[in-house]
């Protein structure tokens, strides 16, 4: 089931999360281990912006593991006018952690699993540019996203998704999942993890390769 993939150059956490096994593009969803993954930032552009919290919750096969899930707040960030978003205020990322010590702490959790998100694009890109800064090298992962699962969905289906169709709660709410606060880094893996584990139960995929994008 699991292989080793290529190694990028770096140091540290990064180098030890490129030194562990992962799942082969092959490997069934009946035993795969995930890594649900939600982040909030002070902005969407990953080269101006920083990080402000980190979520993740283990999936294991068709199970959530909810005694491996961790959530960090990382300090070094003003807020500014994010906080409207994610409610998160100046004084609470203080109490956090530094932003290499929060993302070594996700990249330990990310070992030997498979990172899943929904609308993946904001978790790698800010995740690659805090590892080029804080471990020389870029981040690099095989990753389920859970909106383009069901993008193409929709797709197929021949209903094509519009506006904020694709927003995780609106998603959540057609697989009749319940209602949770939005923008909460812990609670919004958790729903990418449930939402996974409801689009797989409808799905004719069997591995990796075929949620992939």
């Amino acid at each position: 089931m699991f292989n080793f993939r290529r190694r990028p150059r770096a140091k540290g956490k990064l180098a030890e999360f490129y030194d562990s096994q992962v799942p082969k593009p092959s490997a069934g969803l009946s035993d795969l281990p995930l890594l649900a993954v939600d982040m909030e930032t002070t902005g969407l552009d990953a080269q101006q912006h920083r990080i402000l919290s980190i979520g993740w919750v283990p999936i294991n096969g068709r199970e959530i593991d909810l005694s491996g899930a961790g959530y960090v707040l990382v300090k070094g960030a003003a807020v500014g006018e994010s906080a409207t978003i994610h409610h998160l205020t100046d004084d609470m990322v203080a109490s956090g952690v530094d932003e290499a010590e929060a993302v070594g702490q996700l990249l330990d959790a990310l070992q030997g699993r498979v990172m899943l998100n929904h609308f993946s694009r904001l978790e790698v890109t800010f995740l690659d540019s805090a590892c080029r800064r804080h471990f020389d090298g870029p981040f690099e992962s095989t990753v389920v996203d859970t909106f383009a699962i069901e993008r193409r969905h929709m797709e197929r289906m021949g209903t094509y998704p519009r506006g904020e169709d694709l927003r995780l709660a609106r998603v959540r709410n057609r697989y009749h999942l319940p209602n949770y606060r939005n923008h909460n880094a812990l609670t919004d893996a958790l729903a990418c993890a449930e939402l996974y584990l409801a689009q797989v139960s409808q799905t004719k995929a069997l591995t990796v390769k075929s949620l992939q994008y």
